[in-house]
């Protein structure tokens, strides 16, 4: 025991923890004190409570394909088209229901030219399409 009486037996060999203990709970306090202020916040837009919901759920229209093949050319629900007409054909499309815009589903050659794509990519935002996937075969 810590306290028996040291009867000519050497030194003794018991560790002291309460100095260590000390000084945990004290990095402890410090640290909780410190650890608030280092968060900052992150502003999300949530969606919010609708009261009013939709009346008539509208159905979303025929997804378009857009195939981009190894040698670089652009297909238009399996139609050829040049890239400097896809911003005028998103646009439409985009014009045709704004809240409802089908989905641009794009399959791109895994040899295709990352330039080619990068203007489709381009030409997508410019005419402000929302809905854009990539499909995998």
């Amino acid at each position: 025991m810590a306290f028996s009486s040291n009867s000519g037996e050497g030194p003794m060999a018991d560790i002291n923890i309460i100095p260590l203990c000390d000084v945990m709970l004290v990095l402890l306090i410090i640290f909780m004190v410190t650890a608030p202020q280092l968060s900052y916040p992150i502003d999300i837009d949530l969606p919010q409570r609708s009261t009013n919901p939709p009346v008539n759920p509208v159905d979303p229209p025929e997804p378009i394909k857009l195939r981009i093949d190894a040698g670089g050319q652009v297909f238009w629900n399996d139609s050829p088209t040049p890239v400097s007409a896809l911003r005028n054909m998103m646009e439409s499309e985009v014009q045709r229901d704004p809240n409802n815009q089908p989905t641009l589903q794009i399959d791109v050659n895994a040899e295709a030219d990352y330039g080619v794509l990068a203007k489709v990519l381009a030409e997508a935002k410019n005419a402000q399409m929302m809905k854009i996937g990539f499909v995998r075969n």
